[in-house]
């Protein structure tokens, strides 16, 4: 709901709508939701907002007042008047060894708020968790909201076992299952929580998740016009701002909700805004470094996939978010699935591609670091030698570069075909990213260049490939000024200074 940047200048995003689609649920009772979502994309904040909103003991109607939510006409009944139990179950599992410490925190605790809460209530000494949330409803009629932020952290621990692993899943069924006393689970995590549950262990559970359910979907990550406004007032306190809103897009953009509207990264589109600066701010290595493993070893002919992506295209795939959860991935699918469920892909209409920049970035890095993605690896090593021929005039050079590569033996890369040609060229152009804009087949004076790499860095020149199959060099640079390409040059730049 409200994202604070490292210099205390706040931008503000109003989420709280949601908390209008959780009012009617609480109020039923018996309701159990589960959110799941890439790292970065806002879950723990939604959470803490749920919880600020719902909790007793403390007065948030100076944080609400001024929201949507306060239109509701429940909310004064619904602000800060409920019994609350919010556990992130993170901060236990990186404090504990091994699983009984981290249960043992878990259960101890609530125990000990429980009692502490309600000192009238007489608990039997032997009570489990769930049986004295029993007795305190049976004895007053409260009923609880449970916010569990990050339910699946402990399944990346390495000390955890099987049996550890269905002892967990029990207990989250014991404390929320069919129990009176909840009105309301509300859970988030990055793991889909039905592939855990062994036959209706959960099954109580409504999830909700980012390949195939977008309920929900736009309060997590931002939407277009929320960075339109975050972009506002990034402008009213910057004197000399250096980011332009479609270095935002470009950066950060590229995850879909159903309608197909477009959803940033919330926490990349913030640590721009607050330090003034454009680039990546992706964090999260673990996952993708185990996946990266099944790509090494080019599981079910996965590395030529990732080289198309990698080049601008979207690639086909049959997403099962459940597959994420496999502890071997077996085809491309499983892996690309995975993928989609960290937030290193985005799934759109039968196909997977890679979202954005910060992204493209992650996935030129591990081709130019991994010698298993073979000629892929190979042609983006030269990438910097060639783009400094380029720049440099030396016609020579690039010559016998995009020979060498346009002679390699490679499935994606056949002789004479345009559309190889251009995959060639993309890896042999991979460096300029850090330096370039790059487009394909964009709009340019009288006609559509076939590249066209737009300088990020001031003082680049601008550079404009045009690719012909049995032609001449002077035909291409003909077409190019006949068509006059260059004037994309004065408008992209004029726009990007703004």
């Amino acid at each position: 709901m409200i994202y604070k940047s490292e210099a205390g200048k706040p931008y503000f995003v109003d989420k709280t709508k949601m908390l209008k689609e959780l009012i009617p649920l609480v109020e039923q009772g018996n309701n159990h939701i589960c959110i799941t979502r890439p790292r970065r994309f806002g879950k723990s904040v939604m959470a803490a907002m749920i919880g600020a909103f719902f909790g007793k003991g403390f007065d948030s109607s100076s944080v609400f007042d001024g929201l949507e939510i306060a239109s509701d006409p429940k909310y004064k009944e619904n602000l800060n008047k409920h019994e609350l139990v919010c556990i992130d179950f993170s901060g236990a599992a990186n404090l504990s060894k091994s699983y009984d410490e981290f249960i043992n925190k878990i259960e101890s605790k609530l125990i000990r708020d429980l009692h502490k809460a309600f000192l009238h209530v007489e608990f039997w000494e032997d009570e489990t968790v769930a049986d004295c949330f029993r007795t305190v409803n049976i004895e007053t009629e409260t009923r609880f909201i449970f916010v569990f932020d990050e339910w699946d952290c402990i399944f990346h621990k390495k000390y955890l076992t099987k049996e550890n692993r269905e002892s967990f899943i029990n207990f989250l069924a014991a404390l929320t299952k069919g129990r009176a006393f909840v009105s309301l689970t509300y859970m988030t995590g990055v793991l889909p929580i039905a592939k855990y549950s062994s036959g209706s262990t959960i099954n109580h559970f409504d999830e909700y998740n980012m390949a195939n359910n977008d309920t929900f979907s736009e309060y997590f990550g931002f939407t277009d016009k929320e960075v339109d406004r975050l972009y506002e007032i990034y402008l009213s306190r910057n004197d000399t701002p250096t980011i332009s809103r479609e270095d935002l897009a470009y950066w950060y953009d590229g995850y879909h909700i159903g309608d197909s509207r477009h959803i940033y990264n919330p926490r990349s589109v913030v640590f721009a805004l607050s330090r003034n600066k454009i680039g990546s701010y992706w964090t999260n290595t673990g996952p993708y470094s185990e996946i990266s493993r099944y790509i090494e070893n080019d599981i079910d002919g996965v590395k030529e996939d990732i080289a198309l992506m990698v080049t601008g295209e979207a690639v086909p795939a049959q997403i099962d978010v459940y597959a994420a959860t496999a502890s071997h991935f077996v085809t491309k699918d499983e892996i690309f699935s995975a993928m989609v469920v960290y937030g290193f892909l985005n799934y759109e209409r039968g196909t997977v591609r890679i979202p954005n920049k910060e992204l493209m970035d992650e996935f030129a890095k591990t081709i130019k670091r991994e010698k298993s993605m073979g000629y892929v690896n190979r042609l983006a090593l030269v990438s910097d030698k060639i783009l400094k021929a380029t720049l440099e005039g030396d016609t020579k050079t690039v010559e016998n570069i995009l020979e060498t590569i346009h002679n390699t033996e490679s499935p994606i890369l056949a002789y004479n075909r345009e559309s190889e040609l251009t995959l060639a060229v993309t890896f042999a152009y991979l460096s300029a990213r850090d330096f370039y804009r790059i487009e394909r087949e964009d709009k340019a004076g009288r006609g559509y260049v076939d590249f066209i790499f737009y300088p990020i860095i001031e003082g680049l020149d601008g550079i404009i490939l045009e690719l012909k199959v049995n032609d001449t060099p002077e035909a291409a640079v003909k077409q190019i000024k006949d068509k006059k390409y260059a004037f994309a040059f004065r408008g992209k730049l004029a726009e990007n200074k703004r």
